[in-house]
């Protein structure tokens, strides 16, 4: 694979953003339609559609350059701290919803159990109403619920994206070492390991919604719980495929033990949806 030699490599115009916005916007229109309980929830599907042909499009692009040679140490050293700096607004996402589910359970119920300044609260309009969680809120709007335990599915599913987070770094060693049997192997684990973790999740869903009486709609404690798990999931999958990806990128021998940032900006991706879902794992499931 050749390299530019010092060269800042400047890309040409791209049609790929104004595709990613528009799925974006289609996508964000069909889910808030749908989680609204309007019947105009399908273009979800559609904005789904055009976001993935955006990333297989994108990824086309991106690899055809990085083969062509076109890529310099200047322009790796900026792909890395792009990428730093998307992994940190990632953390800010999870980091607002995180901070969601505090204010709730260490300001919010407790207020209206009465504590603090929510004395009046309590007296004039939520009367009776004592403060613990999980709680769905006064007046028992979502109904009764189980909230799910630490063990089981949790537990495995804990075990399981941990066990990737392993693979994925003896597949850098073996990318690193030049092993290309290790690497092709344990990196096909890593992503095994992500779409099983995905299906169990999607089958404890059902079994919120059908045993648990569990949902959405369920009050604070539903809302906050498939939010962040939700968004997990997703940024699961999202980094399922990446890996896929890298992986089908390692089978035709793109990679190189010295030149391989796609690698390891997929490993960073991976190990930071590891981290999050230990604090999801830690507060939501057991505390």
């Amino acid at each position: 694979m050749a390299h530019a030699p010092g060269k800042y490599y400047v890309p040409h115009g791209s049609w790929w953003p104004i595709v990613g916005s528009v799925g974006l916007f289609v996508l964000m229109l069909g889910a808030a339609n749908a989680l609204n309980g309007s019947g105009f929830g399908w273009p979800a599907f559609i904005g789904l559609a055009i976001v993935l042909f955006m990333f297989f499009g994108w990824f086309r692009d991106v690899i055809r350059e990085s083969v062509a040679g076109y890529y310099s140490a200047q322009v790796d050293r900026s792909f890395r701290q792009g990428m730093i700096w998307f992994i940190f607004s990632e953390v800010m996402f999870f980091a607002a919803f995180f901070g969601a589910l505090f204010y709730a359970r260490a300001l919010s119920v407790p207020w209206l159990g009465g504590e603090g300044v929510g004395f009046f609260t309590n007296l004039l309009l939520w009367e009776g109403f004592e403060a613990g969680w999980p709680t769905d809120g006064p007046a028992n709007l979502g109904g009764d619920f189980k909230p799910i335990g630490p063990l089981g599915l949790p537990a495995i599913n804990t075990a399981i994206l941990l066990t990737s987070g392993v693979t994925l770094t003896i597949a850098h060693h073996a990318l690193r070492d030049n092993k290309r049997g290790s690497l092709l192997g344990f990196l096909a684990a890593t992503w095994l390991l992500g779409f099983i973790f995905l299906g169990l999740q999607a089958y404890e869903y059902v079994e919120l919604y059908r045993d648990y009486n569990l949902r959405l709609d369920t009050g604070i404690y539903g809302s906050t719980f498939f939010m962040l798990t939700g968004f997990h999931g997703f940024h699961v999958a999202l980094g399922a495929l990446m890996l896929v990806v890298v992986w089908l990128r390692c089978l035709k021998g793109h990679f190189t033990p010295k030149q391989h940032f796609a690698f390891e900006a997929t490993a960073w991706y991976w190990h930071f949806v590891d981290v999050v879902w230990l604090g999801l794992y830690i507060f939501v499931y057991w505390f």
